[in-house]
């Protein structure tokens, strides 16, 4: 069983920072890529950014710039460090990775986080 637990969510007034946290937990044998998506009210959720294991990273048009991701791979965390923030991205993010969990196997699972929501106040 493999967990994700994002934390670092909350209310910030525009043009301020906050930091998402994503920790893995469970078996785990290797993290291939991590993401971060974005769910507005009534949409379907939006990729963000992502990092490979290498760490390459790829960011949406709408926050390049302004975020950025990163991982810890000795902690199984990802990050995403959230700078100059609008009130358009008020949404809940989502933390998502490929894992794989058995030794004998080299197939990667896609988990999901629970969520963490990121109000921006004007």
């Amino acid at each position: 069983q493999v967990q994700l637990v994002e934390s670092g969510g909350g209310l910030v007034q525009a043009g301020g920072s906050l930091r998402l946290s994503c920790a893995a937990s469970g078996t785990i044998v290797s993290i291939n890529e991590m993401r971060w998506y974005r769910q507005f009210p009534g949409k379907q959720r939006e990729l963000v950014a992502a990092i490979s294991m290498g760490g390459s990273t790829n960011y949406a048009d709408s926050v390049k710039g302004r975020f950025t991701i990163s991982r810890d791979n000795a902690k199984n965390t990802g990050y995403l460090q959230m700078d100059s923030l609008k009130p358009e991205d008020t949404a809940v993010y989502y933390c998502n990775a490929d894992i794989r969990r058995d030794y004998y196997s080299a197939r990667y699972f896609s988990n999901w986080g629970q969520g963490t929501q990121v109000t921006v106040s004007s």
